[in-house]
C-alpha cells in the first residue's frame, strides 16, 4: 500500500512574533496559518518530511553542504522559537540518506544537526512545537553562495517522494522559506574579517544572538519606512511562482538561473528551493491538488509571505 502523501510549504520570519505588519494584514495571515494548520490536524501525518535552509546557525563555510539530511537534530531557539531536540527517528532518517545515496545525490548526514527558526518555525506554527511529530530534517543551502542550479534541488525532491512512497504511512513535506526578501548579511567575498567570522565558524553568544535579533528588528522597520538599502520585494515574481507551484509545472525550475532569481528577488528568494522540493516530492504520487494558496507582501516582516497546501491523488494540479 502506498504512503498517502501531503504538503504545507510556508514562508518563515524571523520578525514574525515581534514586528506588527497592521491590523488587517495580521489578521489575514493569522487566518491562512489558521487554515494552514487545520489542514494540516486532517492529514494528521504519521511522519514530517521538513525541508528548510539555515541562517548561519547550525551551517557555515566551515563545512558547508547543499544537502544534509539530519539523523538527530535539536533547534537552537532563535526568533521567538522554542529551543530543544527534534523528534527524528532515526532508523528512518538513515534509510532516507541511504536511498538518497543510491539515487545519485551526494547528500551529506548529521548525527548532531542544529536547525535555526529556518526549520523549528514552520513545525512550532503548524504542530505546535518542533517535536510534536516524528520529523526528518532536510536541510537546502538557500543562503551560502556559490549555489547549485535548482535541477538538483528538484531531483532531491523527486527521491525523497520515491523514498516515502514505499513506507505506508501518512506523510506530510513542509517546505519552509521564501517568497522574494533581501536580508542584510553579508556575502562571504565581500565581508570584513568580524563578520566572515560569523559566516565561517564563530558562534555568536546569547548576549550577541539577542544584539543581532534586535538589529534584524530595527532593520524591518527601516525597510518598512522606505529607509533601507534592502532590495525591494517582488510580488510579480512571488505570483509567478506560485503560479508554476499551483499547475504543477515543476519541470520550468530547472531552467530557471540562480542568478537571476536573486537579482529579481532578493538573496533570500533562493528559500524557495525548499518549496520545489516539497512539491517535487509530492508529484512523485502523481498529479496533486492544491487545496489553499495565500500571499501577501509583508514589507514590516521584510517578506513576500506565501502558504500552499496541496494533497496527492487529485485528479490535477488547480
Amino acid at each position: 500500500m502506498a504512503s498517502d502523501l501531503a504538503l504545507c510549504c510556508m514562508s518563515h520570519s524571523p520578525l514574525m512574533h515581534t514586528a506588527d505588519p497592521g491590523e488587517s494584514v495580521a489578521r489575514a495571515v493569522a487566518d491562512a496559518l489558521r487554515g494552514a494548520r487545520a489542514f494540516v490536524d486532517a492529514f494528521d501525518p504519521d511522519l514530517v518530511v521538513v525541508f528548510g535552509p539555515d541562517h548561519y546557525q547550525g551551517f557555515r563555510y566551515e563545512l558547508m553542504p547543499p544537502f544534509c539530511v539530519g539523523t538527530a537534530a535539536t533547534a537552537i531557539g532563535d526568533y521567538g522559537t522554542s529551543e530543544g531536540p527534534l523528534d527524528v527517528p532515526q532508523d528512518l532518517a538513515d534509510d532516507l540518506i541511504a536511498h538518497l545515496l543510491n539515487a545519485d545525490l551526494d547528500v551529506a548526514m548529521s548525527e548532531k544537526m542544529v536547525v535555526d527558526h529556518g526549520i523549528s518555525q514552520p513545525l512550532e506554527v503548524l504542530l505546535g512545537s518542533s517535536a510534536a511529530q516524528p520529523v526528518i530534517p532536510v536541510f537546502l543551502n538557500s543562503v551560502a553562495e556559490p549555489l547549485g542550479p535548482l535541477r538538483r534541488v528538484r531531483r532531491l525532491g523527486h527521491a525523497v517522494g520515491e523514498w516515502t512512497a514505499r513506507l505506508d504511512r501518512r506523510v506530510l513535506f513542509v517546505g519552509s522559506g521564501g517568497l522574494s526578501h533581501d536580508v542584510p548579511i553579508p556575502r562571504l567575498r565581500e565581508a570584513p574579517p568580524e563578520a566572515a567570522a560569523y559566516l565561517i565558524d564563530r558562534r555568536r553568544t546569547p548576549a550577541e544572538q539577542q544584539a543581532r535579533e534586535e538589529l534584524i528588528h530595527e532593520a524591518g522597520q527601516a525597510f518598512a519606512r522606505g529607509e533601507s538599502p534592502l532590495m525591494d520585494l517582488n510580488p510579480e515574481l512571488d505570483r509567478e511562482l506560485l503560479g508554476l507551484f499551483a499547475t504543477g509545472e515543476l519541470a520550468a525550475f530547472d531552467e530557471l538561473d540562480v542568478g537571476w532569481l536573486g537579482e529579481q528577488g532578493g538573496s533570500s528568494i533562493h528559500e524557495v528551493r525548499s518549496w520545489i522540493a516539497a512539491h517535487a516530492a509530492l508529484r512523485t504520487a502523481g498529479p496533486y491538488r492544491t487545496e489553499s494558496t495565500f500571499y501577501q507582501p509583508i514589507r514590516e516582516w521584510i517578506i513576500g509571505f506565501g502558504i500552499t497546501t496541496a494533497s496527492s491523488g487529485g485528479e490535477g494540479t488547480t
